[in-house]
């Protein structure tokens, strides 16, 4: 059988309701709804870590950010773990990475890395065994804004760009299927970092024109409920999903211009979502602005479409998925079995149905704004936080506290919390039993769980 090209396409805190195939009503993603009619749609993907770097980590490593040691952003991969390029390159694929990484520079929290490559090359040896085609930057947004900036080539030249950020991340990718000789298949990651805001500005920044163009948008259910900034900063954030989404289109264009189309899956998700500071309002908050860095669905819930040899067919899947899954997926798409060696499940056996007897339940791990955990199933939410103890300096805890119930059949954009609620008690019992259970199969330890007073 015929080994598949394999391209990651994924964004930066992007929202499952931003994209047509998910109910947006705005022609936002044609080119990914487009790719979903023929291939499969997650309609309930999760993130199990929603900051930049942990993600990353999980997406490289097929591990939890608590065992590698990345918990938080500003942790780099540890020297040593096993990553998807290693596998990759053992298996003669060649293997490109092109945007944003965030998993070279260390040190403490929002604060300058001791070993920091922020703004400068990354060096080989912190680039997670990808060896080869190379056009990144450690921290994109450090390096560059809505409109340009630079990143380094393999042989750590500055590669400076000049127009908006997702058409030029988008043009090195092209460079490399321009330079492909079909020799070999590749597996190549597009890092993009939109939609996320842009950090010394503190807004999206969608292309020119992206505020009358998508003016008349509809607020998603938490939003309208909640407001944070959304009013003043959605358009623009569809702004960035659209030029995401058009960008897409090139890439799917090149790979038909090149007759490789048919033999290549593309796989689109999102490291995380946003909830426009509508959440972490409750005193946890380690007193920075936040788009994330909470277990609602807002900030966990997170496109994924995959699409190319061996799925196919237009299905949509209801069942619950963890985008940490996905390294473990990349893998078994080249015919590579990695045992227990990952975390997660082949998504192309949930899919297929025949991951018979499976957990419908998705577990996330939250640091940075706290020491926090969740679990979900179809009907409820649950997440616990670690009191007094600041989620920068440490990944875990012995004792966690009641943080929220929510019921989701009733409660569908978690607005009221249960968790005090006495009628939901042996729910909240049932639900703390099951995290605990998914903390130990994380390879945590066993917490105590209270309730809050």
């Amino acid at each position: 059988m015929k080994r598949p090209n394999i391209i990651f396409y994924f964004t930066d805190q992007q929202r499952w309701d931003t994209c047509g195939v998910y109910g947006q009503p705005l022609p936002v993603t044609p080119n990914l709804d487009a790719l979903a009619r023929d291939g499969v749609v997650f309609e309930e993907a999760y993130s199990p870590q929603p900051v930049c770097g942990p993600c990353r980590a999980v997406f490289q490593t097929g591990k939890y950010p608590t065992q590698t040691g990345c918990f938080r952003n500003n942790l780099a991969l540890p020297p040593g773990v096993k990553t998807v390029a290693d596998y990759f390159n053992e298996a003669g694929y060649e293997t490109a990475y092109i945007g944003k990484w965030h998993l070279a520079s260390s040190g403490e929290l929002e604060k300058t890395p001791v070993d920091d490559f922020t703004i400068t090359a990354v060096p080989p040896e912190r680039r997670g065994g990808y060896k080869g085609f190379w056009r990144a930057a450690d921290v994109l947004e450090f390096t560059s804004h809505g409109y340009g900036g630079y990143v380094f080539d393999e042989n750590m030249n500055q590669c400076t760009f000049t127009g908006y950020r997702v058409d030029c991340i988008t043009d090195f990718a092209l460079e490399y299927l321009d330079g492909y000789t079909g020799e070999r298949p590749f597996f190549m990651t597009i890092s993009h970092i939109e939609p996320h805001h842009q950090n010394d500005r503190n807004c999206y920044e969608g292309p020119h024109g992206s505020k009358e163009r998508f003016a008349d948008y509809q607020l998603p259910g938490d939003l309208a409920a909640l407001k944070g900034n959304a009013e003043e900063m959605y358009p623009d954030y569809l702004g960035c999903c659209c030029s995401l989404d058009e960008n897409l289109g090139r890439i799917t264009g090149k790979l038909k211009e090149l007759g490789i189309f048919e033999d290549t899956v593309i796989i689109y998700a999102s490291d995380h979502g946003s909830h426009f500071m509508t959440r972490n309002r409750d005193g946890h908050l380690n007193g920075y602005d936040d788009y994330k860095r909470t277990c609602h669905s807002a900030a966990l819930h997170v496109p994924l479409v995959i699409a190319g040899p061996g799925f196919r067919g237009g299905k949509r899947v209801s069942d619950l998925v963890s985008t940490a899954s996905l390294p473990k997926t990349f893998l078994a798409m080249a015919g590579i079995d990695v045992g227990e060696e990952m975390i997660g499940e082949d998504l192309r056996c949930v899919a297929e149905g025949m991951a018979a007897g499976r957990e419908n339940v998705v577990f996330a791990q939250i640091s940075e704004s706290r020491v926090g955990r969740c679990v979900r199933t179809k009907d409820y939410l649950y997440s616990v936080y670690a009191p007094g103890i600041n989620g920068g300096a440490k990944a875990d805890s012995d004792i966690y506290l009641d943080d929220f119930l929510y019921d989701l059949s009733k409660d569908p954009y978690e607005l009221n919390n249960l968790v005090g609620d006495s009628r939901y008690d042996q729910v909240r019992d049932r639900m703390a039993d099951l995290l605990a259970a998914q903390m130990k199969k994380a390879g945590e330890k066993v917490p105590r769980i209270c309730r809050k007073e």
